[in-house]
């Protein structure tokens, strides 16, 4: 059993759990779990969703497949989380893959996983990522080894279907996205800085300090 663990910690943006665990739970011979510090409620990033760690950190060192949520704010916090970021060392230390949606690229850097690799993450922390010696790319998905980075928050999607190629193959994974009907067809072409105008830019960039920073 390929056995897949989702870590919370207070403060994590839903969609960049919940994304690729849709995707993930479907894998054959595929279990996740939803981990934290201790199992219990975790409180998202807007404060008006929680979610339930069923396991503790102790409860699964030694995970297939490590996925890490982001949450600016409280990424931020959890960086500096020793006894997290011990964890993080050695399950990857035994993973197969260890992979990070958004800004929770930034536990992997300040576990010091990202030394030395090319990485995504959310647009708006990209130059966060120099100082745990990555090399930014500007894409959706970036693969480094047995390190896979996805960019903000939707993006966790893109990279759990790349993950389930891996492990599965593209018969399955192709499946999986026919089977959640992932077909995005956005209203608006901003969905990236290389493509939004500098007014939308502006107001998304207001709209993250406002809802997610101190």
């Amino acid at each position: 059993m390929t056995k897949i663990g989702v870590l919370l910690y207070p403060g994590f943006t839903a969609l960049d759990a919940v994304g690729p665990y849709e995707v993930l739970s479907r894998l054959p011979d595929a279990r996740v779990v939803f981990l934290a510090h201790r199992a219990g409620p975790v409180v998202a990033d807007t404060g008006a969703l929680t979610m339930t760690a069923e396991a503790g950190l102790a409860d699964l060192t030694e995970p297939d497949i490590v996925v890490v949520p982001g949450g600016l704010h409280g990424t931020y916090a959890a960086a500096d989380d020793p006894l997290l970021l011990d964890w993080l060392r050695n399950a990857h230390a035994t993973s197969t893959w260890t992979t990070s949606v958004c800004t929770g690229a930034l536990l992997l850097g300040a576990a010091g996983l990202l030394d030395g690799l090319d990485a995504t993450t959310h647009w708006a922390a990209h130059d966060a990522l120099a100082a745990y010696g990555a090399t930014y790319v500007p894409r959706r998905v970036v693969r480094s080894g047995r390190v896979i980075t996805a960019a903000g928050v939707s993006a966790g999607i893109d990279m759990a279907l790349e993950l389930a190629i891996l492990v599965a193959g593209p018969e399955v994974a192709e499946s999986i996205q026919l089977a959640l009907e992932y077909d995005p067809r956005p209203p608006f072409t901003t969905g990236s800085p290389a493509t939004a105008s500098p007014e939308a830019i502006t107001h998304a960039t207001t709209l993250l300090r406002s809802e997610t920073l101190p």
